[in-house]
């Protein structure tokens, strides 16, 4: 039997290659993965239309999980950061209690699991870094704050043409960029760009929490799931949180 101890499903972007990969990397034994491909059209990857293809992925997502859903899944996990800041708060709220409702599985986005994390941490100061263009930050920016945490330092990633050619050393120089002595936490938004490889090297350097935008959707998913896995390799939440 696959996922004898728990299935886990994700929604993900038409064009990712990146979240698989670091998914699979993270999985303990007894597991399984599921992933089903959301609807967007345009450039996957690219800054401009992000908002358009958000409100699409956003649109379709019922047969997407309807398929998705055939697998038996614990838990779905919306593998998309900004999909949260088209929605706000009352919007993800509203939907996370459609799907449920609808599909009888716990939903969970992968914003929302960063809001998880950084409360089981308990963190309050938050720098924030990006891939995005700086109005997508922005709102992420706005949506933390909503959610009660104080954005000391925030800051985009520069010469970004595709959110998909990035690298875990790009994303390393991200997070340093954006650190700031008040920040008890450093946050790396989007499961486009590869983070999980650079979680470790990060928290040693800076000397206090990384979380990104995929290794908190994975550790959700297994809290969600009921699974109390110690993750080795990927920063002190998958590790150590449970």
């Amino acid at each position: 039997m696959m996922g004898w101890r728990s299935r886990l499903g994700f929604l993900v972007p038409p064009g990712n290659p990146t979240l698989e990969p670091e998914m699979m990397a993270l999985v303990p034994n007894g597991v399984s993965l599921h992933f089903s491909r959301m609807v967007a059209s345009g450039v996957t990857g690219s800054l401009a239309g992000q908002e358009e293809r958000n409100r699409e992925q956003i649109a379709s997502l019922d047969g997407t999980i309807g398929l998705l859903s055939l697998v038996h899944p614990n838990v779905i996990a919306l593998a998309h950061t900004s999909t949260s800041y088209t929605l706000g708060i009352s919007g993800e709220n509203d939907l996370k209690q459609k799907i449920e409702d609808k599909y009888q599985i716990p939903f969970i986005t992968a914003f929302g699991s960063v809001v998880a994390s950084l409360r089981r941490l308990g963190v309050r100061k938050v720098a924030l870094g990006t891939p995005y263009a700086m109005d997508t930050t922005l709102k992420g920016k706005a949506l933390l704050e909503a959610h009660g945490f104080d954005v000391v330092k925030f800051g985009n990633l520069a010469g970004v043409s595709n959110i998909y050619d990035e690298t875990p050393e790009r994303a390393y120089g991200l997070g340093r960029q954006v650190d700031h002595s008040d920040a008890e936490a450093v946050f790396i938004s989007g499961v486009g760009m590869p983070t999980i490889a650079m979680i470790d090297a990060l928290e040693s350097d800076l000397g206090k929490p990384v979380i990104s935008a995929s290794s908190a959707m994975m550790w959700n998913a297994l809290r969600v799931a009921g699974v109390r896995a110690a993750v080795k390799g990927a920063g002190r939440l998958l590790a150590n949180s449970w």
